[in-house]
């Protein structure tokens, strides 16, 4: 074990060595942007690292253990699927308006501030609810609250990077580094206790994301002056819509693994320990990737990278509904760098490229709510359903989706000539 562990601490310090020499692509930072540093002592690349540290340490505990904390207290997969699918259809609806409200109003720390302050209120509700009605109720809330968070902070990440000549991939690393430490650290810690002893990990990460958002930049910018809604302009796009398409696919296809992977491991005998582990192996595969984004991305382009995360996915789901020894569920976990990462990295520079101006916040958060929403809660319902009847089998299921996602790929390269969207 303290091998393994000196393995991850080397790589993502090598990780964090190469994220410098990574090239910076942030979009065009919107004119008559205001950025309020607050005269604090501590720099905004730090403030926003904290931000992803804190956030993405929830996240971390919460997508590997928070399925075997519902299933604890009674639920089946079916309904752990619907718990899962309510969050995430809630955030469908909710991360575009409040990204919206953001744009329109230009303001986004205090929705920030918000929705922290939100989301650890409904944690607690979590360990109140006492049948499924009532977690479908607090389900409901999570997804108005944590979910818009993400797409919100890239934005104002993103923003500050371009003025202040930092490097996003090394904010953005810390997320990474504090989601393979909770993964792996809950799994440690979680061995020989019992489910609730997921509950204060999740707790003590709400309250240090509230106190990160109250330490951010507060970014302010001018109020569009065109009429028509972001989210319409958006969404009358073929173009956006064939790329929400094909994203949405391809991460969708990670449904059956973020809702049922744990339960399928540890009824394959898995520790909770060695599941941790694999969690921190996949997220430090994307890390990695990370690191070299630039060069990545130079090589292959935006659509290069959609169709490579789409053929690892196939690989992956396929290989996942077979293998359950440890040793050959890391070697499918590493490829969570092309599954996931490929296709976010390609996600987030297309957003940049094509997004109109003054958009940019609400297509990241359409992205986030349909590109990773719909898709995910379509899937996480019918994978509940499947894995209950079927176990492993779901994963094939997954891998369909991931080559669907391919073929709207292969569309998006022949329609869109790489252009900002209006401007074609």
């Amino acid at each position: 074990m303290s091998f393994e562990i000196e393995a991850i601490v080397l790589s993502v310090k090598a990780m964090y060595a190469a994220s410098s020499m990574a090239a910076k692509t942030p979009p065009t930072l919107e004119s008559s942007t205001k950025l309020d540093l607050d005269h604090s002592p501590i720099t905004p690349g730090v403030r926003l690292a904290l931000f992803y540290a804190t956030t993405f340490f929830v996240i971390g505990v919460y997508m590997p253990f928070w399925p075997a904390w519902l299933s604890g207290k009674g639920l089946g997969p079916t309904e752990i699927g619907i718990l899962l699918s309510i969050t995430t259809w809630t955030r469908v609806i909710a991360s575009p308006l409040v990204a919206q409200a953001t744009d329109r109003l230009g303001r986004r720390k205090p929705f920030l501030v918000g929705l922290a302050l939100m989301t650890l209120c409904t944690f607690w509700l979590y360990t109140q609810a006492g049948n499924f009605v009532t977690f479908a109720i607090v389900a409901f809330l999570l997804g108005c609250s944590f979910s818009p968070m993400i797409p919100l902070a890239e934005t104002t990440t993103l923003t500050i990077t371009k003025d202040r000549g930092l490097d996003y991939g090394r904010i953005r690393l810390w997320g990474s580094v504090t989601f393979i430490a909770a993964s792996w650290g809950g799994g440690l810690w979680l061995a020989g206790r019992s489910d609730d002893a997921v509950i204060p990990l999740i707790l003590v990460g709400c309250v240090s994301i509230v106190c990160s958002c109250f330490l951010l930049p507060d970014v302010r910018i001018s109020k569009p002056t065109n009429t028509k809604a972001p989210i319409r302009r958006l969404l009358t796009s073929p173009i956006f819509i064939l790329f929400l398409a094909s994203a949405g696919l391809i991460q969708g296809s990670h449904a059956a693994f973020y809702g049922f992977s744990t339960i399928h491991w540890q009824a394959a005998g898995l520790s909770e320990s060695k599941i941790g582990l694999l969690w921190a192996v996949g997220v430090a595969a994307e890390v990695l990737l990370f690191a070299f984004s630039g060069a990545v991305l130079r090589r292959t382009g935006i659509v290069g990278l959609l169709l490579i995360g789409a053929s690892a996915a196939t690989v992956r789901w396929t290989a996942t509904c077979f293998v359950t020894d440890f040793m050959g569920l890391a070697l499918t976990q590493v490829l969570h760098a092309l599954t996931f990462g490929a296709t976010h990295l390609a996600s987030l520079n297309f957003i940049q490229r094509a997004a109109p101006a003054g958009s940019t916040a609400t297509a990241q958060a359409l992205y986030s709510a349909l590109g990773l929403g719909v898709a995910s809660a379509v899937m996480l319902t019918i994978a509940g359903k499947l894995y209950a009847d079927y176990q492993g089998i779901v994963f094939l299921v997954m891998a369909i989706a991931a080559i669907t996602g391919g073929l709207c790929a292969l569309a998006l390269r022949k329609y869109w000539s790489g252009a900002q969207l209006g401007v074609e």
